[in-house]
């Protein structure tokens, strides 16, 4: 059946797409992006316990042999490859503005002021970007605690809905943090950054399993191993990692490597945190998970050029670009919607596929029957976001961003 609404749609945002845009990179990024979701819906459950508790779990603690589904679902080293070639892209672009902008008999005393101006203020925008939609977030889940806490809801339960939910603002503070780091990150050698990352890592690993050392010292990591695929991104903005041959390296290498560490170090081979379990490849990140981001990488620049082709059919790249425009609301709400329909749900019992324990292969056809309402609830959070950041934009003192864009007229932060 055709779709005229949806073929005017698509003609119009293929119209409004820049001719020099890399569709490639946002497919990445939206493959990422359904991965990241699908995996967490996937396997994220709250089993109610006794005295009105409620427990998190996965399929994964009681499944291990589902361990390979995490190795397709979590995307999270394709998000800060893209981030950093996105974020390199953009900040030269802004700097290039500023250089235009001197332009003229002044250029010589100028150029070199200008260049510097462009990185705080680009810093400024982008920083306001990721930062505000997080206001909202938390604003929700206080009035969810609060309003938990005054029905007698023991703390277990509020916590155990909360933390996970509240999860993804993890990753955008790392994500902000290197964001902001970009301008130096520029002058830096991206090849010998992640390699130095890399034996951050490392040492951090040996100091923890092989010594016995604090468990509190793996949280150098987070910084450290999401570093590696985000420097790699910045380096390929500016022309590294350009062969098909480095490309295969880098997947042949980090898949090895991420085997040999599961199979012979004993490094979980789950790639995504398991409830209850002793060591988490994920929380914080391990030299296994740097491997497999690794791996990840090169199957990114692999896929790169075949996506990038495939985004010239109007519907599919529009499609893409108009979930690029919602990445972050996305990221942000889409464990919201879960625990919130689990919390709907607690006075109904034991719902299949929402609030019974995952322990049976069954359990994953019951949770992929209430997709379909995470989704809507997800849409409708986006569409909240998207008045609220309508509100904002109307603001007297609105700004003019230092970045480039997708669409013209909007622009995808990460």
């Amino acid at each position: 059946m055709r779709d005229p609404a949806g073929g005017r749609t698509a003609a119009r945002i293929e119209a409004m797409t820049p001719p020099g845009r890399d569709r490639g990179v946002d497919a990445l990024r939206a493959l990422a992006i359904a991965g990241v979701v699908l995996g967490h819906w996937l396997v994220t459950a709250w089993v109610p316990g006794p005295r009105g508790t409620v427990a998190v779990s996965s399929p994964l603690a009681f499944m291990p042999e589902l361990a390979p589904l995490s190795w397709v679902l979590q995307t999270l080293a394709v998000f800060f490859f893209v981030g950093g070639y996105a974020a390199a892209r953009s900040l030269r672009t802004a700097g290039d503005r500023a250089r235009a902008e001197t332009a003229g008999p002044a250029r010589a005393r100028t150029d070199g002021p200008a260049r510097a101006a462009a990185g705080p203020a680009w810093v400024r925008a982008r920083m306001g970007r990721l930062l505000r939609p997080v206001g909202p977030l938390l604003l929700v889940w206080a009035g969810i605690a609060a309003g938990l806490a005054l029905h007698g809801a023991p703390y277990a339960t509020v916590r155990a809905l909360a933390l996970p939910a509240l999860g993804p603002i993890w990753f955008l503070a790392v994500f902000a943090a290197f964001t902001a780091a970009t301008p130096l990150l520029l002058k830096l050698r991206p090849g010998v950054t992640a390699a130095s990352a890399a034996a951050v890592v490392l040492a951090v690993d040996a100091v923890r399993f092989g010594l016995d050392g604090p468990a509190w010292l793996g949280w150098v990591n987070l910084a450290a191993g999401w570093l590696v695929p985000y420097v790699l991104g910045v380096g390929w903005a500016g022309g590294g990692l350009a062969s098909r041959r480095t490309a295969v390296a880098l997947l042949a290498g980090g898949a090895a490597g991420a085997a040999v560490l599961v199979a012979g170090f004993g490094y979980p081979a789950s790639m995504v945190g398991v409830p209850g379990a002793g060591v988490s490849n994920l929380s914080p990140p391990t030299l296994a998970a740097v491997a497999f981001g690794l791996a990840q990488v090169g199957l990114a620049l692999l896929a790169h050029g075949p996506l990038g082709r495939l985004m010239r059919r109007p519907r599919l790249w529009a499609a893409v670009a108009l979930l690029n425009l919602s990445a972050l609301t996305i990221l942000l709400w889409h464990l919201t919607v879960v625990a919130v329909t689990a919390l709907a749900a607690l006075r109904f019992g034991a719902v299949p596929g929402l609030l019974t324990p995952p322990a049976h292969l069954s359990w994953l056809p019951e949770r992929l029957g209430w997709l379909p309402v995470f989704g809507g609830l997800l849409a409708l959070a986006g569409a909240a976001a998207k008045q609220w950041g309508r509100r904002l934009a109307n603001r007297p003192s609105r700004g003019r961003p230092a970045d480039g864009s997708t669409v013209r007229g909007s622009r995808p932060v990460l």
